[in-house]
């Protein structure tokens, strides 16, 4: 794709070439996500180059994993809450965004790696009458628990593809804002204004009070 048409949040120069990485079908919208190879190159440092960061993802070791996974593919789509894990380097990362709607990959420690914090997008009834939840990163999850409900959280063990915890959506939940204006910031949910037929308006009050 071309490197003026590339999503603000990749953070890329407009006078450093002509194309950019347009990632690979998966998880994640073309606007929420990142290639595996912007990372490596303008974020991590690690490739000078789209040749290198291919280099270092071909690798016959596996040398990139993302959520517990080896990924071999440069244009792999990185979203918010993915996790890259480096073994080589012994380093891991949580991709965030920052207050500018930047991705940043923020570094964790291992015992953090093992998870990730995913959105409840959808909660239906499939055939045989078996209940699922589909979550922000296109994951499909069975026999959810049915107190989860749309827009909770719920922490996701790599190691054993389980639900370990549920976040719920209530007033005084600690919340991060993923888009609009206010993209990045942190608060404490105060209430939730109901809307039918449209969108509902959340009202947050960040540590500062604002």
């Amino acid at each position: 794709m071309k490197r003026v048409a590339a999503p603000k949040r990749w953070f890329l120069g407009k006078l450093n070439g002509v194309y950019a990485t347009r990632p690979s079908p998966g998880p994640h919208k073309l606007k929420s996500c990142i290639p595996l190879n912007v990372v490596l190159q303008q974020r991590l440092k690690y490739a000078l180059s789209r040749n290198e960061s291919q280099r270092i993802t071909r690798d016959k070791e596996g040398l990139i994993k993302i959520d517990g996974k080896v990924r071999r593919d440069h244009r792999f789509p990185l979203g918010m809450m993915d996790v890259i894990t480096i073994e080589k380097t012994n380093e891991h990362f949580r991709m965030l965004i920052d207050t500018k709607g930047r991705f940043n990959p923020h570094k964790i420690d291992s015992k953090e790696a093992g998870f990730k914090l995913c959105k409840v997008l959808k909660k239906k009834i499939g055939k045989e009458k078996i209940p699922y939840i589909m979550t922000h990163d296109g994951r499909t999850l069975r026999f959810a628990h049915p107190d989860i409900e749309i827009n909770d959280s719920v922490k996701f063990n790599f190691a054993t593809g389980e639900l370990t915890t549920v976040i719920k959506f209530i007033n005084g939940a600690t919340v991060f804002i993923t888009g609009g204006n206010n993209i990045g910031r942190i608060g404490h949910l105060q209430s939730i204004e109901k809307h039918p037929g449209t969108f509902e308006i959340v009202h947050v009050k960040d540590a500062k009070g604002n």
